[in-house]
């Protein structure tokens, strides 16, 4: 059992950043309760029987970074394209943003609405008609996304998909034309 000084864990041969501006590179670190209790000893940390020692063979170790599910890619690459409901008090604040939206995006570019967001959140309760998507981008692609299940695309998008009435419906599994 380790004693209360014994660190739970201690990772060594590593290329450790510390985000401490005074010591921003370490070569070993031992962590006890979650918490950092030591960078670099040059005697060695000392090692209960229950202390996990783990060698990192020259790895990279960055602490601090939780991901609780972020899509950084996507985001990045997007980011300019994205609208979000989320919070948006009333449809009709959401549909004059999808406008905005889609007057500042480039042409051939799509306008996706992604997170959270429900009708229910919204003064009219209830979901954005296809004419008031229509309306408000009528030449930019848009989709919609709604309860990350199901999504509205406008006339611009059906184009872009090249989906018309004669198009035999099939499951979708991804959205390819976006």
């Amino acid at each position: 059992m380790n004693t209360n000084s014994d660190p739970d864990l201690v990772l060594h041969n590593g290329r450790i950043t510390t985000l401490d501006t005074k010591h921003p590179a370490a070569n070993s670190i031992a962590i006890k309760n979650g918490r950092i209790v030591g960078v670099d000893d040059p005697k060695g940390f000392l090692r209960g029987p229950d202390t996990k020692v783990i060698d990192l063979n020259g790895r990279r170790v960055v602490p601090g970074l939780n991901d609780s599910h972020l899509h950084v890619i996507r985001g990045g690459l997007n980011y300019n394209m994205e609208l979000r409901w989320d919070g948006v008090p009333s449809l009709a604040d959401g549909l004059r943003m999808l406008k905005a939206q889609a007057q500042s995006t480039p042409p051939g570019q799509w306008v996706r609405v992604v997170g959270g967001w429900t009708e229910f959140q919204f003064a009219e309760r209830r979901m954005p008609t296809l004419e008031e998507i229509n309306a408000a981008a009528p030449d930019t692609p848009v989709f919609i996304l709604h309860l990350y299940c199901r999504a509205l695309l406008n006339k611009a998008a059906l184009r872009a998909c090249r989906y018309t009435r004669d198009t035999q419906t099939r499951r979708v599994t991804s959205a390819r034309c976006l």
